[in-house]
């Protein structure tokens, strides 16, 4: 492991060199980090971390993205997302996998009433429809590492929920 500093991403180049795959699962909340905080964060350390990678070798990036990330969606999180996917897939890596996951539950440290009250409800709703909703996130990693393991199905693989679901039983 290797800790870095995102303000001085580019200082830690050494970091990002000689690994064939590359995994990006960063994000924050508008909440926790402001409007210009959540862009520099989901978007713009994502992609120099991209660029770093494919510079220091990487030939498949695994990128975890969102459900409905789209670069023309009139919300922040979702249009984000969509630019942070479009300059990933724009560094040129040999293979690319977006996952699209829905909402991921999970346990947290800090406190979010909202969002626990929410996983609380997916949570049951995801015993009847278990793939609609939501995705544990061990779920998430390991179909990041089965896209690794598999052959890809061409240069950009975009995986929603569903697919996430059965690629994490493999």
């Amino acid at each position: 492991q290797a800790v870095v500093d995102f303000e001085r991403l580019s200082e830690h180049a050494a970091a990002f060199q000689g690994h064939d795959v590359g995994f990006c699962c960063l994000g924050t909340t508008r909440a926790k980090a402001g409007a210009d905080g959540f862009i520099r964060v989901d978007r713009d350390y994502v992609a120099q971390a991209a660029e770093l990678a494919r510079a220091g070798g990487c030939k498949h990036f695994v990128l975890q993205s969102s459900q409905g990330a789209n670069q023309h969606s009139h919300f922040l999180y979702l249009r984000v997302k969509g630019e942070a996917e479009n300059l990933v897939q724009a560094v040129g890596f040999d293979r690319c996998t977006i996952l699209r996951p829905a909402v991921l539950l999970c346990k947290r440290q800090e406190s979010r009433p909202g969002e626990w009250l929410a996983q609380q409800f997916l949570g049951a709703v995801a015993r009847v429809f278990p793939t609609a909703y939501s995705v544990p996130v061990e779920t998430v990693a390991r179909a990041m590492v089965a896209s690794m393991l598999q052959p890809g199905k061409g240069k950009v693989e975009v995986l929603e929920n569903r697919a996430i679901h059965e690629l994490g039983k493999a």
